[in-house]
């Protein structure tokens, strides 16, 4: 899983272009206008079930269940589809900053492509065209996990009023995974470990490195920044530039007016311009 994710930094990086900003909102507001749409239905139901993953409907030739099953919003009550989509947004959003647009929009495409590949394998050992249980729940889920996995002491009000960290919170998701995988109908019960490999691919060294003892941690990240950064320099000094962006590759040499920092949450010690420091993929050891 490693090299897969070294192949995707790799690609991102040479391909700074490449992804759907916005794309978490995108998806929110798809949620929202079929909800609506789901309100003002007076035909029992018939406009969602036009939407629903269906693996023998889309063979017949109603291809647009390849997309729309990922706009079904969670549950009909407003309050909870409103706080759903907006903690969706909020996450989604954050891993965008993150990790950047083509990252993050190749983690949901990959997600995506997991749940598509999932239901048409379980229609063509069971027979089963119902399978209503294939939608982004556990998709939006495991983003979660990813969002708790890279800020784990991140802290929220639960029902607005209990203060607690996210990791905790990532903890209760872990077990609804594990009970719905041991209780829920075969093989559909399946869907949590299809979004968990998704979560694995792009988190597994990091929570790996989450679940190290505490000393190897801080023994790993308790460095010089400042005496780095310097060493870093110096190193560069012997060259034509000082500075070198680690993504554009633009130097101070040739962009003086140019303004270059190094980001204090990567791995080593690497210089972006000021057009990426705020949008580049974290170096990870």
């Amino acid at each position: 899983m490693k090299s897969i994710m070294k192949s995707i930094d790799r690609f991102c990086a040479k391909h700074p272009r490449f992804g759907i900003p916005n794309l978490m909102l995108y998806i929110v507001i798809a949620n929202a206008v079929v909800y609506v749409f789901s309100q003002i239905d007076r035909t029992g139901g018939y406009f969602l079930f036009n939407l629903y993953f269906n693996p023998s409907r889309i063979l017949a030739g109603e291809v647009w269940r390849l997309i729309t099953f990922i706009f079904i919003p969670e549950g009909s009550n407003l309050l909870f589809v409103a706080l759903f989509l907006y903690f969706y947004y909020f996450i989604g959003s954050t891993l965008e900053r993150t990790w950047g647009s083509g990252k993050f929009t190749i983690y949901y495409i990959l997600g995506y492509l997991l749940l598509v590949i999932f239901g048409f394998i379980v229609w063509i050992f069971t027979g089963s065209s119902s399978l209503w249980a294939i939608d982004a729940h556990y998709l939006n889920l495991s983003m979660f996990f990813a969002f708790a996995t890279l800020y784990p002491e991140t802290q929220v009000l639960l029902f607005f009023i209990i203060p607690i960290k996210i990791k905790w919170l990532a903890l209760v998701d872990a077990a609804y995974f594990l009970f719905y995988f041991l209780t829920g109908p075969f093989p559909v019960n399946f869907m949590p470990v299809v979004a968990v490999l998704n979560y694995l691919i792009f988190c597994g060294s990091d929570l790996k490195y989450l679940l190290q003892p505490l000393k190897y941690r801080v023994s790993r990240r308790s460095v010089n920044f400042r005496s780095s950064a310097h060493k870093a320099e110096k190193k560069n000094a012997s060259g034509a530039y000082i500075r070198k962006c680690s993504v554009c590759g633009r130097t101070d040499r040739d962009y003086p007016n140019l303004e270059f920092r190094y980001c204090s949450k990567c791995d080593g010690y690497h210089c972006f311009c000021e057009d990426h420091i705020n949008n580049h993929i974290h170096f990870k050891e």
